[in-house]
């Protein structure tokens, strides 16, 4: 009688094992990889807004603003409330989109109702996942919802506001009707800070500006500490509150990635940092300031 050719059932189960071991040895390197490509593009998407900040700024002799908006007698926001990447949505070719845009109507508005949630890829870092859309609304101190304004395109990149709370005047290069000249800092472009990464586990973002009538509190209370914060924070951040770049418990308007160990910076000259969790308190403000006069050196 012929014998059978074949695996032992014990066979088959030690294969089985070691093939488990194997898979199991290979994925951490595997998101290992994915996490230094998500990061890399995340780096040239940095890269790429740098570049048309400064196509923006060689046309308008400025950079754009924070945001745009009027204000009543008390300095709250009128509206429209159009933001810096709104701006230059020419200089990352996106002049279709730009086109579609009526910045002379509120955010808010219905003629603005598909521009307004356009995603754009180059404002958006591959390791972090916002969803393609996310909904304004006006809340209340303590968090209840009390009107929805709009629906906005998700973002993950947000303009230095500076050391304060976003809104009216910074000391950073982005703040309410800005228009900073490269020459407004005397602090040197290469030691500050002109746009950084906002996770959409801290606080939600959009390109879009700051929506009139909305605020922004925290969607993840055990993130973020849940605080009413103004619209500007949408497209702005600030370095205060004693809280690093990515720090646990940041305020919603505020920086943090996906990436392991801190957060990607674009710079006023162009290049891009990547500013560790663990780096100096009062370099990360140092660097946040258009013209605080502070001593920068070049290791963060």
């Amino acid at each position: 009688m012929k014998a059978r050719c074949g695996f032992t059932l014990i066979e088959l189960l030690v294969v089985i094992a070691i093939t488990a071991i194997l898979i199991g040895l290979l994925l951490p390197a595997v998101q290992k990889v994915r996490a230094a490509a998500a990061r890399a593009q995340c780096v040239n998407n940095l890269k790429q807004v740098g570049l048309a900040l400064q196509n923006y700024h060689d046309t308008a002799k400025s950079f754009p603003a924070g945001y745009t908006s009027g204000f009543d007698a008390a300095g709250n926001d009128t509206g429209p409330g159009w933001g810096w990447a709104a701006d230059i949505l020419p200089q990352m070719e996106q002049q279709a989109i730009s086109n579609a845009v009526r910045f002379d109507q509120p955010i808010e508005a219905p003629v603005n109702a598909n521009a307004r949630v356009q995603l754009i890829k180059s404002f958006t870092c591959p390791s972090d996942s916002p969803g393609l859309t996310w909904t304004a609304k006006k809340y209340d101190p303590s968090g209840n919802p009390l009107a929805t304004v709009c629906d906005v395109a998700s973002a993950s990149y947000v303009g230095v506001f500076g050391t304060t709370e976003p809104g009216v005047d910074g000391d950073g290069v982005f703040y309410r009707n800005s228009k900073t000249r490269i020459g407004d800092i005397p602090d040197g472009t290469s030691s500050t800070i002109l746009v950084g990464e906002r996770s959409i586990r801290l606080g939600q973002t959009t390109w879009v500006g700051s929506v009139t009538g909305a605020n922004l509190f925290p969607q993840s209370p055990s993130i973020a500490p849940p605080i009413l914060n103004n619209a500007s924070g949408m497209v702005l951040g600030h370095t205060g509150d004693g809280n690093g770049p990515g720090a646990p418990n940041s305020y919603v308007n505020q920086f943090a990635s996906q990436h392991t160990g801190g957060v990607n910076f674009l710079f006023a000259d162009g290049h891009v940092d990547f500013l560790k969790a663990s780096m100096n308190y009062a370099t990360y403000r140092a660097l946040s300031t258009r013209q605080g006069g502070e001593s920068v050196g070049g290791d963060y």
